[in-house]
This record gives structure tokens, sequence and C-alpha cells, in this order.
């Protein structure tokens, strides 16, 4: 495979899970659908407590929070290094942090769907999948030129 298609590939997964991670949080703050404000947080919250019911009651807000400063910070950068030319993303090891955090909380996130709501819903909504794809980001060489 060309160097040019597998950076495009690159760039295509990065940007992906990138506004994939920003879409959702864009649609928990209203941003989607017209809806104002901080109106669907507290469903956000409600549903954070669903999906960790194995968790304290008092942990829910501050999990809520967490994964949406995570998938802020990681939509961001994996959207921002897939933008950037590859010669620039080559030599930041930035990247690859990015797309192992990214595959860290996508597998957090299927497991804690799994223990609570079962299989079905983190495969449904491709989670594991998704996890994959940031852990391939996470290992590959960030640019086919570039050494591993």
């Amino acid at each position: 495979m060309s160097a040019t298609i597998s950076d495009a590939a690159l760039r295509y997964a990065r940007i992906a899970l990138g506004t994939a991670f920003l879409s959702a949080v864009a649609s928990r703050f209203g941003l989607w659908q017209g809806t104002p404000g901080l109106s669907r947080f507290p469903a956000f919250i409600a549903h954070t407590g669903q999906v960790n019911a194995f968790m304290p009651a008092v942990t829910i807000p501050f999990l809520a929070w967490a994964a949406t400063f995570l998938e802020v910070a990681c939509g961001l950068g994996l959207v921002l290094f897939g933008l950037l030319p590859a010669r620039i993303v080559a030599v930041s090891v930035w990247p690859r942090i990015l797309a192992f955090a990214s595959a860290v909380l996508l597998l957090l996130f299927a497991l804690a769907m799994t223990i609570s709501l079962g299989p079905k819903q983190p495969l449904d909504y491709s989670v594991f999948s998704a996890s994959a794809c940031a852990l391939l980001l996470a290992i590959y060489p960030v640019s086919p030129s570039s050494p591993a």
C-alpha cells in the first residue's frame, strides 16, 4: 500500500474518532437538534449512572464530567493531528498518546456498558471496534514514511 493511501487512512481514522467524541459532547450540551444549553447534561449524568450502575452514586457526576473532559481533549487532539501535515505529526509523540488514551477511554466505556447493560449496547454502538481503531492508531507509525 502506498504511503499516500496509508497517510490518508491514518488521517481519516484520527478525524473520524475525534469528531465522534466531539459530536457526543455537542449532543450532551444541546448543540445538536437545537436543544439549548445544559438542558441535556442532567440526562447524561443519569445515563452515566445507568452505565456505571456498579459505582457508588456519589461518583456519578464526577464520572460524567471526567468523561466529558477526556472526550473533548481526545477529540480535539485527534482532529488536530488528523488535519496537520504528516511530516509535522511524525515528529510528535502526542498523536500516539492521544490515540492510546482514546483506546483506553473507549474500552472503559465498553466494559462499563457490558457490565451494567449487557454486551448488546457496546456492540451495537461499535464501542469495542472504535477502541480497537484507536489502539491501532497508537501502535501504527504516525506516518508510513516515518520510523515506528
